[in-house]
């Protein structure tokens, strides 16, 4: 079984940052133009060309090359994130079976090393974190196309399209939780109601309910 979770917006304080060649940190964004000033840090999309000429998802890409070489000191995506529930899914089912989709960077393993970045896409958020449907993203999916594995997927709706795309040529059954009082749009998908009176963040309930019954 492979499982997929959204993204969050809390990440660890230890959280690393890719820098410019000049050493400065970088935050990635969803409109970098409208981030406010900050000392020490410059904002950018993760598509915006670096300083080398290359695009920082693509300088990402190199550094995750030799993840034992580490000077940055980024964080595996399943450890990025505050929420205990990323290491419980990878404690139960194997960091090479955790999928973390990313508002920002697509659907990456759990292992996959990940900068600091703030994008999301929760209508809630400040303009600058929003990431609007349509807005031009590479999006990496490093899940293989031919698994015949199960999927399984704990996340928002506003999630839901992008986890829909990136995975739509898997041989695999894909299972979606939701919670609305309306099944939601997922092509393709096996939806399963998740009842819950929480409505911010009722995934992480989910999981932990998933992870207290016989797997399917």
């Amino acid at each position: 079984m492979i499982v997929v979770i959204q993204c969050a917006a809390q990440k660890q304080p230890e959280a690393g940052f890719l820098r410019t060649r000049a050493g400065k940190k970088v935050l990635f964004v969803a409109n970098p133009a409208a981030a406010p000033l900050a000392r020490g840090l410059i904002f950018a999309h993760p598509d915006d060309l670096s300083d080398t000429g290359l695009s920082w998802r693509e300088m990402l890409l190199l550094y995750n090359r030799t993840p034992s070489d580490n000077p940055l000191r980024l964080l595996p995506a399943a450890h990025l994130y505050t929420n205990r529930t990323y290491g419980q899914l990878v404690k139960r089912f194997g960091c090479e079976k955790v999928y973390i989709l990313s508002a920002g960077w697509g659907l990456i393993k759990a292992s996959f090393l990940t900068p600091n970045y703030d994008i999301t896409f929760s209508m809630t958020a400040e303009p600058y974190k929003r990431r609007r449907k349509g807005d031009p993203y590479r999006d990496m999916c490093m899940l293989q196309e031919d698994t015949s594995e199960p999927i399984v997927f704990f996340g928002g709706k506003d999630y839901l399209p992008l986890f829909c795309l990136l995975t739509k040529n898997v041989k695999g059954q894909r299972t979606v939780f939701y919670n609305s009082s309306h099944a939601p749009a997922a092509n393709g998908c096996s939806l399963v109601r998740f009842v819950t009176t929480t409505r911010t963040n009722w995934h992480y309930e989910c999981v932990k309910d998933f992870l207290d019954r016989p797997q399917m």
